[in-house]
């Protein structure tokens, strides 16, 4: 029987490919230490599904036929495992994938001897095949939904040229970054040069766990923190998360804005009470109310001196943390541009004079973000763009020295995720 590492990952592969749905945030839940196979075995799967693909079919005997997803998953995670993983000996990599093929939930049985024949082919020469799969086209791994958004990545920065610098770059696993909250800094983290309280952990230093659970420290992508260091000066008593879980913003608003009124806006129920829990340990205090965020701002009454609107997207910036993205359905981008636009245009109406509103999404797309500006610049002429962000580092080509109101760092030059946004003040 396959280990349950492997198990796992076929589970999220099957996820990926046969329901078109993401891997879930729990997927690795018990593995223990066997969850850095796990991790490290679906990244390579996902990162080059393309090329896997494209090194069987020519190896079959009628290359024209279709292949059962189980065959496929269980060759892809054979060949990952001799192609890149040298700690995985011959006989795990290639044993326990043909249990997965013969497994009646995960698997094709007539396909057993098949999944045995051309793995133990591929182990004669490991570094052979590793060539092989290395030199094939990269462009094996990505899908119309990858080129579009990374073409909507490089185009604000005049950097359409550099795609495969790019595509590269989000092919690397990502090295977590981490947020201060109090004390010092841990010994063996970095800090960040240019955003003040952002933390690195340098290759090799271990989690800092017992940091974390004493609600020392938050893990935040770096972009989030740099959404979060806008300069404003003006009065704010009160303030929105239109959609707060899982909390590090919220918890970067409280510790920014310690004696306004902070009220937390999460849907989920679970998350919601996951998001009052945080705050209590990090003893800091928030109005947390469990409701949809557009139906919530359209019904309630009362205004705010500073919102933040991070929306629901497509998470087309995130591709780096969740390899599965280019292959997962995005049927949904008309809904979410509409849950988007409604939820501006509730926000906006809820926006206290002089105060501030800041938009964003983990997308790179454009009408997730750049189109809803330019439509709230007419819909609503009394909102401002403010010019909060450093044009230097989060700005595209068309800003000008000093600061800006659009935040869209170059994702060539950029270590983070990819978002994109902006910031209105109200007349």
């Amino acid at each position: 029987m396959p280990t349950p590492a492997r198990i796992h990952v076929a589970h999220a592969l099957h996820e990926v490919f046969g329901e078109g749905g993401r891997v879930p945030d729990i997927w690795d839940r018990d593995l223990g230490e066997d969850a850095h196979l796990a991790q490290a075995l679906l990244g390579l799967c996902l990162r080059r599904w393309g090329r896997l693909q494209a090194w069987v079919k020519p190896n079959l005997k009628d290359p024209t036929r279709g292949v059962p997803l189980g065959t496929r998953v269980a060759l892809a995670m054979g060949l990952a495992q001799l192609a890149w993983l040298p700690g995985v000996s011959d006989h795990a990599a290639v044993n326990e994938s043909v249990e997965l093929a013969a497994s009646r939930e995960l698997g094709f049985l007539p396909h057993k001897g098949l999944v045995n024949a051309l793995l133990r082919r591929a182990a004669k020469d490991r570094s052979a095949l590793a060539a092989e799969l290395d030199a094939l086209p990269p462009a094996l791994d990505r899908t119309p939904a990858v080129e579009r958004a990374l073409a909507a990545a490089l185009a604000p920065h005049g950097a359409e040229g550099e795609l495969e610098v790019l595509w590269a770059r989000l092919q690397k696993p990502p090295r977590p970054t981490f947020r201060l909250l109090k004390g010092e800094v841990p010994e063996g983290m970095q800090p960040d040069p240019e955003l003040p309280g952002c933390l690195h952990l340098p290759e090799g230093e271990s989690f800092p766990r017992p940091w974390l659970e004493a609600s020392c420290g938050m893990v935040q992508d770096r972009s989030s923190q740099a959404l979060l260091a806008y300069v404003w000066d003006r009065p704010v008593t009160r303030i929105l998360d239109a959609c707060a879980a899982p909390g590090g913003k919220t918890t970067s608003l409280a510790l920014r804005h310690s004696g306004a009124a902070l009220t937390a806006l999460e849907v989920h129920p679970k998350r919601a009470l996951r998001l009052r829990q945080t705050l209590q340990q990090r003893g800091l205090e928030a109005h947390v109310i469990q409701a949809d965020a557009a139906e919530w701002l359209e019904t309630a009454s009362g205004d705010f001196d500073l919102i933040l609107l991070d929306a629901p997207c497509s998470g087309s910036g995130t591709m780096q943390k969740h390899p599965e993205w280019p292959w997962i359905s995005h049927d949904d981008l008309p809904r979410l541009t509409g849950l988007q636009r409604r939820l501006l245009t509730a926000a906006a109406a809820r926006l206290a004079p002089g105060g501030l509103l800041i938009y964003a999404v983990c997308s790179w797309l454009p009408e997730e973000g750049v189109a809803h500006a330019e439509w709230l610049a007419t819909a609503r002429p009394d909102l401002r763009p403010a010019e909060v962000w450093p044009a230097a580092r989060v700005a595209g080509r068309e800003a000008s020295a000093g600061a800006t109101a659009f935040f869209r760092p170059n994702p060539i030059a950029w270590e983070g995720e990819g978002f994109q946004g902006f910031a209105v003040e109200r007349s």
